[in-house]
């Protein structure tokens, strides 16, 4: 008996060191996928602002690691984080994007591979990182592509989850640091500091402009001066005790008369000189 139960002891201790083995296989690391998340090269407008930065879509890159019923996200993090960032085992341990100035990181524009088909003829497209505007506010949604409140630098990578966690991985994308604009104080306005062009076009602009000025100047001043060589004459009134001779025509008027003369009884006025 002890024989046999030496034996059976013998056939069951090899099993343990055996499962031992297998189940860091199973919860080991993910896949890394060949692949670097990039700002996207095409020519588009506002591919890179104060909020939003744009990726090309990962189209063609997923198919040998990833099953129909697996989740793929986008994980959005901080540069100083991802040198230490684990990945969640589960949905609970994915931070939400109102929490991304604290947990450092979120995970959003959760898909799956149907939408990253590899189909031939298929135009690439483009993946716009916070512009939803709508959702920011909104902690009940499972994730939110809400613009970003910091402009970084950020690294981002793509995560594929099933029902046992993280499967596979891309790599870290390169640094992404978003627009920013100055302070008023802060730009400098010294005219050393401008480039040759700005200084010749600015110096063009300024001569234009006092041309215009002259001839504006010079167009008043003429027609000033038309406007009172135009002007009316006023007639000067008389100054009170001046006299003006009138020129008359007397071929109207009657020729006088001769004057009456006295009657004879009244006696005529003698000269002194016939006085004796």
């Amino acid at each position: 008996m002890r024989t046999g139960t030496s034996l059976c002891l013998a056939g069951w201790q090899p099993q343990g060191p055996t499962l031992s083995l297998q189940l860091p296989s199973l919860i080991g690391p993910p896949k890394t996928v060949p692949y670097t998340p990039q700002i996207t090269a095409k020519s588009l407008e506002g591919k890179l602002t104060a909020t939003t930065f744009t990726l090309d879509q990962p189209i063609c890159i997923f198919d040998q690691y990833v099953n129909s019923t697996d989740d793929i996200w986008l994980v959005v993090a901080f540069t100083n984080v991802t040198s230490h960032f684990k990945n969640p085992t589960s949905k609970i341990q994915i931070p939400p994007y109102q929490k991304l100035l604290t947990a450092l990181h979120y995970m959003t524009l959760k898909t799956s591979l149907a939408s990253y088909p590899c189909a031939e003829n298929r135009a690439a497209s483009v993946l716009r990182v916070g512009s939803d505007t709508a959702c920011k506010d909104d902690g009940s949604l499972e994730y939110c592509n809400g613009p970003l409140p910091h402009p970084g630098p950020y690294r981002v990578k793509f995560l594929i989850l099933d029902t046992n966690g993280s499967k596979a991985e891309t790599r870290w994308s390169q640094q992404i640091m978003l627009k920013q604009g100055r302070k008023a104080r802060s730009i400098d306005t010294w005219p050393g500091r401008r480039s040759g062009t700005m200084v010749v076009i600015t110096s063009i602009l300024s001569s234009f402009i006092s041309v215009l000025v002259i001839l504006f100047l010079c167009t008043v001043a003429y027609d000033f001066k038309l406007w009172r060589r135009e002007e009316p004459a006023v007639l000067e009134e008389p100054r009170a005790g001046s006299f003006r001779e009138r020129e008359y025509d007397t071929h109207h008027i009657p020729p006088s008369q001769a004057s009456p003369q006295p009657p004879s009884d009244v006696p005529r006025p003698h000269s002194p000189a016939a006085s004796p």
